[in-house]
């Protein structure tokens, strides 16, 4: 015999108002997308899924605000005769432009439930919204846009076109709506995921990211990491810090993290840290043009310094100075702090004899300054010139010391050099 419910419970688990019809592609939705790791490519098989199964859906859209430090959002767009969905960001104060506040997305960020135009049927209107023309050029018949509501309030918007000569019935209408709370959560799980791992890329860097999100968030924790370290520094910042203003100060310290970091990253180097007006970066060994790959950025940096004093200079202030030290070898690459509050970083020896050798170029007045072991792993030795052995603090033996000019050592140089040392 079948044990007994209360009448309370029976209700609670047999009443509700959704879904108001279960569907094969619902199921889908719910419960086969857990392998897919990007909501672009969910959407763009959901659409897919739509139109092979009669609903004319010819273009959908969705729109994100996400954080990052360059987007404030980003819209995913799906066509039917595209075979992948096209992702389109949007910058920082994309909200105060006329295309946006003229559109039916500020619309439903502003409060609206719906925003429907027959196409095919209403003529336009002087007062409606330029994206309906755009639509009606495409052979667009139909419109809606709709909220997507996350968790907290936080509201997206999701639109469909049609090109059917009709455009949607209600029935197509109510099939979409039952659609969106499955697809709200489902993209959600994916706008986090990618929210996680855009913070963690932000602040600690693509490689650190990678092994935080894989786990390895244990104190003490990491490997032993072979690698060419960078460490700069900017010098008389605590002058400059006194005497600018501070919006001024933060778009100084701005434009010289550009000139520096955009060139560290575009040739492979990492960086891990930023100490007020330092950083510290790393070029692992595990490439074989390592070494080179940071001289490529060096060189690449120091024009991207001289451009940035022109202006400096050009505006009645001194051009920046600053310091380099680069040193190779092996380091620990891990979770380091306290029980509560680690930071995922490098320590070695490696990374003192890179500060010790960024210190010294205060005292010979060279910029950049470069161990002999990572001379030896260089391929430009034309742009690299000794300067005698020097102590240095806390490293033990004197250490032989190379200054780097930049000069006849631009990526193409490097490269070629490499090329024929390799043959």
């Amino acid at each position: 015999m079948e044990p007994t419910r209360s009448a309370g419970r029976v209700d609670s688990c047999d009443t509700g108002t959704w879904p108001l019809h279960r569907t094969r592609l619902l199921d889908w939705l719910v419960r086969e997308t857990q392998d897919e790791r990007f909501i672009d490519d969910i959407f763009q098989q959901l659409c897919d899924r739509l139109r092979a199964g009669g609903l004319p859906v010819a273009r959908a859209t969705v729109h994100f605000r996400i954080h990052h430090p360059q987007w404030l959002g980003a819209r995913i767009i799906c066509r039917h005769n595209t075979p992948d969905a096209d992702i389109q960001t949007y910058q920082h104060g994309a909200l105060e432009t006329a295309e946006y506040l003229e559109s039916p997305i500020a619309a439903v960020h502003g409060g609206a439930s719906e925003v429907r135009l027959r196409l095919a049927r209403e003529p336009a209107a002087a007062d409606e919204y330029s994206l309906f023309g755009e639509l009606r050029a495409e052979g667009m018949t139909d419109y809606v846009a709709w909220p997507l509501e996350h968790t907290f309030g936080r509201r997206h918007v999701v639109s469909f076109a049609s090109d059917a000569p009709e455009g949607f019935s209600d029935a197509d209408l109510a099939f979409l709506a039952d659609l969106l709370p499955a697809f709200a959560l489902v993209s959600e799980i994916r706008l986090k995921n990618r929210l996680a791992r855009t913070l963690l890329e932000t602040y600690v860097g693509p490689h650190a990211s990678d092994q935080i999100l894989a786990g390895a968030i244990t104190r003490g924790s990491g490997t032993t990491v072979a690698g060419a370290i960078m460490v700069c520094d900017l010098r008389d910042f605590t002058r400059i810090s006194e005497l600018w203003p501070r919006d001024n100060v933060i778009e100084l310290l701005n434009g010289y993290f550009d000139a520096i970091c955009e060139p560290v990253e575009r040739h492979g180097g990492e960086i891990l840290k930023f100490i007020g007006d330092g950083l510290l970066a790393i070029f692992p060994l595990d490439r074989p043009t390592a070494c080179d790959d940071l001289l490529k950025a060096l060189a690449e940096a120091q024009q991207a310094m001289d451009v940035l004093n022109a202006g400096h200079v050009a505006a009645g202030r001194e051009p920046l100075r600053y310091g380099v030290g680069i040193h190779v070898g092996d380091v620990m690459y891990g979770n380091i702090g306290s029980r509560n509050r680690l930071d995922f970083t490098v320590i070695g020896p490696a990374v003192n004899a890179a500060a010790r050798l960024e210190n010294l170029t205060k005292t010979v007045q060279r910029p950049v300054l470069l161990s002999r072991a990572f001379a030896e792993r260089a391929s430009c030795s034309s742009a690299l010139e000794s300067l005698g052995t020097f102590p240095l603090r806390g490293v033990g033996e004197d250490m032989e010391v190379f200054a780097f000019s930049g000069a006849g050592c631009d990526s193409a140089v490097i490269t070629e050099t490499a090329v024929a040392a390799a043959s």
